[in-house]
């Protein structure tokens, strides 16, 4: 397998001969670095012969802007992919946290996907995001709301997010946790076929195992955080396979 480059504000891992594409978006700040917060996870799905492509990125208030430009720099890179290979990989996109909110508004309306893996999906109001925000942004003069908020991004899911095929994840004592939101969102369209899923763990399960084994080194690693790692990298393999048995 070969190493992780950066390209087009996205760190990329593609192995010798990629059978399948992962466009990961990670949660606000372990986004900056998903090569390393996300390690166990992404490296796991590359060892399953996925192509992968994490963007990289400083959350913002603007959430339809950031959307767009994942959307575009993802795009870029598979784009480069495909002429590299000779053939067309469809993506399956995962998202953690913020990072399903990003992928639900993709201005294709994941038309350009296979399907999108939701972990621990994240819509709460800024201020519940990020502590003082409501006592210190009337005397600073700043936004204080992500656009779009909690309730239009529901709305925005419900009608213009096309993709039917999705696998939505909470963990077990995840207290940011949104999952029955977004299937209800979801289930409200015609032709959906998403699926749910929990699993044990928290808020951090996708990225602590990667982030703890970088800092610190594998003696740091959890046994149970690293099972459920594993059983991740089953569920989103399982994803892409499941949709290629179909009729």
């Amino acid at each position: 397998m070969s190493r992780w480059q950066r390209q087009q504000g996205c760190w990329c891992l593609w192995p010798a001969s990629p059978q399948g594409l992962i466009e990961f978006i990670g949660g606000s700040y372990l986004a900056t670095n998903p090569q390393i917060s996300y390690r166990r996870l992404l490296e796991g799905l590359a060892a399953r012969q996925f192509a992968v492509h994490a963007w990289s990125f400083v959350p913002g208030f603007d959430h339809q802007l950031q959307a767009r430009e994942g959307w575009q720099a993802l795009r870029t890179c598979r784009s480069a992919l495909n002429q590299r290979l000779g053939q067309d990989l469809a993506p399956v996109r995962v998202g953690h946290s913020l990072g399903c909110k990003l992928h639900l508004l993709a201005p294709d309306g994941g038309r350009n996907s296979v399907a999108m893996v939701a972990l621990s999906f994240n819509n709460f109001t800024a201020e519940r995001s990020i502590p003082l925000l409501g006592t210190l942004a009337p005397s600073l003069g700043v936004v204080t709301e992500f656009s779009p908020g909690p309730e239009a991004t529901l709305r925005l899911i419900e009608r213009y997010y096309l993709q039917p095929h999705n696998l939505v994840i909470r963990f077990g004592t995840d207290q940011l946790d949104q999952s029955q939101d977004l299937m209800q969102a979801l289930s409200r369209r015609s032709d959906d076929q998403s699926q749910f899923v929990s699993m044990k763990g928290d808020h951090l399960t996708p990225a602590s195992a990667g982030l703890r084994q970088g800092l610190l080194g594998d003696w740091a690693d959890d046994p149970s955080r690293a099972r459920v790692i594993g059983q991740l990298v089953d569920s989103i393999s399982n994803v892409r396979l499941g949709l290629e048995r179909q009729p």
